[in-house]
């Protein structure tokens, strides 16, 4: 056991009713949590010397099992619904009461980390954790404070995280066994029932979402960002499937972060100190980051081995398409130190189209930004689903639904104020389809979107023509260096015009439909942003 710190810390662990513990293993080091986890019986060394775990019954998060606190702080502020399921406070305190109980007698780890790379913005936290590898996992993804600093450690949020401990579903007011549960007046969050380490991260978030715009004025934001050698800060926001990962790494560029941002009065601040990516399929050719990053330190979840090895198959989806690997940010080479920028120049909306309706790049007002920032529209390809023969449209207000604790017109309005005080250009990128939907046009190519963004980086973009699309109302550049003009205009790719008319109303009033539950909230600038119901002749 490491005892750094121990007689006072461990009082403080009395005061969140853990008293008569196991052993206490305070902030150990990701050497010695890899030891317990591989003692445990709970994980192996893969060949690079990364530590493979499995995260039991739930790989990915379990959106319908987390749930809020509703009181008198929450009650009038939280934007209730699907996403934001409310709890009593009663049945908080039950489930604390339980899981502090399950946890007498039992080893725990605790990892004292914290939030945001700003200093004005920094928030303390402590998680204790029943698994060595949800307390490393911790340590990867949160800001690592120096062993000076966690001599006067504070923790403002504690975490508790148990995947052993199992709830009585609607008898403890939840609704099966598992749970990730935050009390914003405790400032705690409970975790039962699932060993998916994403839960810790992205309890943090849904923190941070409510806090910062709320009583700091801060845009939250789910996105990566990147710097410039002229000290130039771009942020690229963007669903599963659109190439966030992929356009936000390059090598003329630094790393701020790669998933969780703030935009202060200041710059943009990365929230976390480490990356979560997926991995499957992943290659050395693909990402090249994300491979070399796979080392000692990293964590892999739920992937499988070669057989006969300890050489992972990426390929490999048996247990999940959801595999992961967490590993701290100084495990890539190219990152800004510290995780801080300037305002940005230049914001991107990643969307893959699959109609092959929405320009490869466009312009947006102020309004357009805020329309198409609560949309955040993607569409996935067609599945294997016996009738399922044309694309799926999928919209995520803010690219980040399940993190909002807040109305997304909360954040659509800091950000198009932000947009106009630091004459900030947002750009809405397509990289999915041109020349008519999947299965009839192509993938636009990705060195032609490598070319836009960087002309869009470059101000070569402010130089040329734009034309304003008949139904979505965005702008589009006549011309890109290193892109063919053919390309830009969407229509024009088509064979058959009246076919893309018809693909681009429909798309427009799946745009229109998605947005009827966000009006109420919103300002007049945005709701005059919604797509035309009909194309112009």
């Amino acid at each position: 056991m490491n005892d750094f710190g121990t007689k006072p810390k461990n009082a403080d662990l009395k005061k969140l009713g853990l008293g008569r513990l196991g052993d206490i293993y305070w902030n150990l080091d990701p050497a010695e949590l890899v030891e317990h986890v591989i003692v445990n019986g709970q994980g192996v060394l893969a060949d690079t010397g990364a530590i493979a775990i499995d995260t039991g019954e739930f790989t990915g998060r379990s959106p319908k099992d987390k749930f809020t606190v509703k009181d008198a702080k929450t009650e009038g502020t939280v934007w209730w619904g699907d996403i934001n399921i409310p709890l009593a406070p009663e049945a908080f305190d039950k489930l604390h009461d339980k899981i502090t109980t399950y946890l007498q007698g039992r080893d725990v780890y605790v990892k004292d980390a914290y939030a945001c790379a700003d200093p004005t913005y920094r928030l303390n936290l402590r998680v204790v954790a029943e698994m060595p590898y949800s307390a490393m996992f911790a340590g990867n993804m949160f800001l690592r404070p120096t062993r000076a600093e966690l001599n006067e450690f504070e923790p403002e949020w504690n975490i508790i995280c148990a995947p052993g401990f199992t709830a009585n579903g609607p008898a403890d007011g939840v609704r099966q066994h598992n749970f990730a549960a935050i009390d914003f007046t405790r400032k705690m969050i409970l975790i039962g029932g699932t060993g998916y380490t994403g839960e810790i991260k992205k309890g943090i978030f849904t923190v941070l979402n409510y806090v910062l715009p709320q009583e700091r004025g801060v845009l939250s934001m789910h996105c990566s960002a990147n710097i410039g050698k002229e000290g130039d800060t771009a942020v690229f926001f963007g669903l599963s499937g659109t190439g966030k990962t992929t356009l936000s790494a390059d090598p003329q560029r630094r790393l701020i972060g790669d998933d969780e941002h703030g935009w202060s009065d200041m710059g943009v601040f990365n929230f976390e100190g480490g990356c979560y990516a997926k991995c499957i399929n992943l290659s050395a050719e693909k990402e090249p980051q994300i491979w070399e990053a796979i080392k000692f330190g990293a964590i892999l979840e739920n992937i499988e081995f070669h057989e006969g090895t300890s050489r992972v198959d990426f390929d490999d989806a048996s247990k999940t398409e959801n595999t992961r690997v967490s590993y701290p940010i100084e495990h890539i080479s190219n990152i800004a130190e510290p995780s801080v920028g300037g305002h940005p120049k230049n914001i991107f909306f990643l969307t893959c189209d699959a109609y092959g309706v929405l320009p490869p790049i466009s312009r947006l007002t102020p309004g357009q930004a805020m329309y198409h920032f609560i949309s955040g529209y993607t569409a996935k390809v067609a599945g294997t689903e016996a009738g399922v023969t044309e694309p799926q449209s999928t919209f995520s207000a803010c690219f980040g639904r399940a993190f909002l604790p807040l109305h997304p017109s909360k954040y659509a309005e800091l950000l198009g104020a932000n947009m106009k005080k630091h004459n900030v250009h947002v750009w809405l990128v397509n990289t999915g389809w041109s020349g008519g939907a999947y299965g009839t046009g192509e993938r636009m190519k990705l060195r032609y979107t490598r070319a836009m963004i960087t002309a869009a980086l470059s101000g070569e973009l402010d130089k040329v023509a734009y034309t304003e699309h008949p139904v979505f109302g965005v702008s589009y550049p006549a011309t890109c260096p290193n892109v063919p003009s053919e390309i830009l205009d969407p229509r024009s790719t088509w064979k058959d015009k009246a076919a893309y008319d018809q693909t681009a109303e429909k798309l427009s009033k799946q745009f229109n439909d998605n947005f009827v539950k966000y009006k109420d909230g919103c300002n007049a600038e945005t709701l005059a942003a919604a797509p035309r119901a009909a194309v112009k002749a």
